[in-house]
């Protein structure tokens, strides 16, 4: 049962991300950003385990520390700007865009991520990886003047989630370190255009629905159960191994096309450096992805004999179909005009 108190503080967690990315001022923005952050903790409350609340705290004393940095850092701004000298006021500005990348889970800030979603249930965990990068990353876009800081974030953030994503048997943390390297992507799209940012961020959001619904359904939160349920329906297995293939962004699947976009992007900006390092450590995401894949495809396992309670598999797999296919479609769609 959808309790009420659930459904009223989503509403506010969508309330405050909207007052944060539509604010006039620094303040109306740091509001926003606490109202979002009050909402989301009563939503990790579990009656069924503890580890919920575990997470929520870690959750809370990271993003309470980044929102206190957040707002000293621009009182300080404020303050004083008139009399004290520029390299000052880029300081503080560093301070602004570290929070913010503290509150967004990019590395080297990244610390909280994982451990976090490890402790929540799948539907906790989608809102994290989606809903809650939205306010910080629109935030880093309206302050993009540091750019050398930003490109370490990017490089830094690539690396850390292709290295620690291995020998991982957790699927929570394997999505947070997948998310990092996205977030990496996401970061990079925004040096020269943002509408390239808004078309990632959907895709990246759709594709992660997508997964966290199989994911959710089925009930499996680690490799070893992912390997003996996944056995009990061929065209669930087929539909999870494509949407891992489009997360890693191989081509004939929907999450090739942002990454194409950004490449494109970064080289018409001549980010060769940057474009060249996010592409080898996405093979190495890729790498991971197809090794979870071709796991569930070549080990032999016995299809269960007993009978599983019953799935409605129809709504996941047409959604599944329907994303999976859609760059099929809109090419074919767009090149008949």
């Amino acid at each position: 049962m959808f309790k009420f108190y659930k459904i009223m503080f989503f509403n506010s967690l969508m309330m405050g991300t909207l007052i944060s990315i539509s604010a006039y001022s620094w303040f109306n923005m740091w509001i926003g950003l606490e109202i979002n952050l009050l909402s989301i903790i009563p939503l990790m409350k579990s009656h069924n385990n503890s580890y919920p609340a575990e997470a929520a705290l870690k959750y809370f004393i990271t993003q309470a520390l980044a929102s206190a940095i957040i707002l000293f850092s621009v009182l300080m701004m404020l303050n004083f700007s008139e009399f004290v000298p520029n390299n000052l006021n880029y300081f503080y500005m560093l301070m602004l865009n570290s929070a913010l990348m503290t509150k967004l889970g990019a590395a080297p800030f990244h610390a909280w991520f994982p451990e976090v979603m490890e402790g929540l249930n799948w539907l906790n965990g989608l809102l994290i990886l989606t809903w809650q990068k939205l306010a910080p990353m629109i935030l880093i876009m309206y302050n993009l003047n540091m750019k050398l800081f930003l490109t370490s974030i990017i490089i830094i953030s690539s690396i850390i989630s292709g290295i620690m994503g291995f020998n991982q048997i957790s699927l929570r943390k394997l999505m947070a370190y997948s998310s990092i390297n996205h977030i990496a992507w996401m970061l990079a799209s925004m040096l020269n255009y943002k509408t390239i940012w808004f078309n990632y961020f959907m895709i990246y959001s759709i594709i992660s629905i997508n997964i966290i619904i199989l994911f959710y359904y089925l009930n499996i939160f680690y490799l070893n159960q992912l390997l003996i349920t996944i056995n009990s329906n061929k065209l669930v297995k087929l539909l999870f191994i494509m949407n891992f293939m489009s997360l890693g962004g191989l081509p004939p699947f929907l999450g090739f096309m942002p990454k194409w976009l950004v490449v494109n992007n970064l080289i018409n900006g001549n980010y060769y450096m940057m474009s060249t390092i996010l592409i080898i450590f996405t093979l190495v995401t890729l790498y991971f992805y197809m090794r979870i894949t071709f796991s569930s495809l070549m080990i032999s396992l016995n299809e269960n004999i007993i009978k599983l309670k019953k799935i409605n598999y129809f709504f996941m797999i047409f959604i599944n179909m329907l994303i999976l296919l859609s760059l099929l479609m809109c090419t074919i769609i767009f090149n008949m005009y």
